[in-house]
């Protein structure tokens, strides 16, 4: 049988981590095993250019925290943001009857917008604005985390959440290099959810199945970037019984993508590494292809529906999208064991931006 694990690079184990993702104005980089305590990326030393000054790192600092809810009845993405000179609280529902997406999008300045300075001991993520709110208090420490938020549109309507979270697995946290001190911070992590979300007037309660991943993301993209996603997570049946699942594939700028990259596999309390990946979208942008070069990752993955945010002012430029549908193929984890994903419902992104 194929040795898999020879396919992952030692850099892709997580290895103890340090108190600060900065180190003397120089980014940490790799794959780490919990938390960190402090994240100023503000701190770094020239991490745009040797010609950028300091002082205005944060006009290309990225951060956010952002979730993904597979409820019975549909998926739920509920982001806060802090792009450096705006602020964003964006909420787009998918829903699985109908396959169509509500969304609710509210920019605000940034010093309106608050993102935690970590994810342990009660730390808080949250906007307001006069039709919108959000709010995380994170306490990964202890593997939960709350979320909470509300949206209303004269387009779709009413949307309102409220859950907590309590992790399942293990972290999946990388740091990226992107240029010799740029980095891009991503902690990411499976969770059983609890609560319930009202949705022009109908009410949604969680279940037994129902998942979430959360998305910690900080970091310097570089002026012209671009990068796909795409996850799935739910509690399909392993092994002859209901068991808590969940992939990340991310295709981004990494230097180096086989030592530094956030694939992987979550399964109840253990996770399963993945090598680089490719994504090839058809020409309609319908229907994405993810494969690797060792057969290990084989998705296609066919959408339903997007949300899109097309901007093009001047020299900046935006083409989000984020995308729902069916997945259809196979995962396979060190040991070469298959999973068959047909049905399952994806979430991706696909982003490109001049910035």
């Amino acid at each position: 049988m194929k040795d898999y694990g020879k396919l992952i690079s030692v850099k892709r184990q997580s290895v103890p981590t340090p108190k600060s993702l900065v180190d003397n104005g120089m980014a940490v980089f790799g794959t780490f095993d919990k938390e960190f305590e402090q994240m100023d990326l503000g701190s770094l030393k020239h991490p745009v250019s040797k010609m950028y000054p300091n002082f205005l790192n944060k006009l290309r600092l990225t951060l956010w925290e952002a979730t993904e809810v597979h409820l019975d009845n549909g998926v739920l993405l509920a982001v806060v943001c802090d792009m450096g000179i705006f602020g964003m609280i964006l909420n787009v529902f998918f829903d699985k009857k109908t396959k169509k997406v509500f969304s609710w999008t509210n920019n605000l300045p940034s010093s309106k917008t608050t993102i935690a300075p970590n994810l342990i001991n009660g730390s808080i993520a949250e906007a307001y604005s006069k039709d919108s709110s959000i709010k995380y208090i994170n306490h990964f420490e202890i593997g939960k985390c709350s979320l909470e938020g509300q949206s209303q549109s004269e387009k779709s309507g009413k949307i309102v959440y409220k859950f907590a979270l309590e992790r399942v697995s293990l972290p999946s946290i990388v740091s990226i290099p992107f240029g010799k001190n740029k980095p891009l911070y991503s902690q990411k992590d499976l969770f059983k959810v609890t609560g319930y979300l009202d949705i022009n007037g109908s009410h949604f309660e969680t279940t037994d199945t129902t998942t979430a991943i959360i998305d910690d993301h900080r970091g310097y993209y570089p002026y012209r970037q671009h990068y796909d996603w795409l996850t799935t997570m739910g509690k399909p049946i392993i092994d002859g019984k209901p068991q808590y699942f969940a992939f990340n594939l991310t295709r981004n700028q990494s230097l180096n993508q086989d030592e530094y990259n956030e694939n992987l596999i979550w399964f109840e309390n253990k996770i399963s590494l993945l090598p680089p990946v490719k994504f090839e979208h058809d020409t309609s942008g319908n229907i994405w292809k993810v494969k690797d070069d060792h057969d290990m990752v084989n998705i296609t993955f066919e959408i339903d529906d997007r949300f899109k945010m097309v901007v093009h002012p001047l020299v900046l430029r935006i083409d989000y999208f984020v995308t729902f549908g069916e997945i259809k193929g196979y995962i396979r984890d060190l040991n070469g064991k298959k999973y068959i994903l047909d049905g399952m419902i994806g979430i991706g992104e696909d982003k490109t931006l001049r910035f």
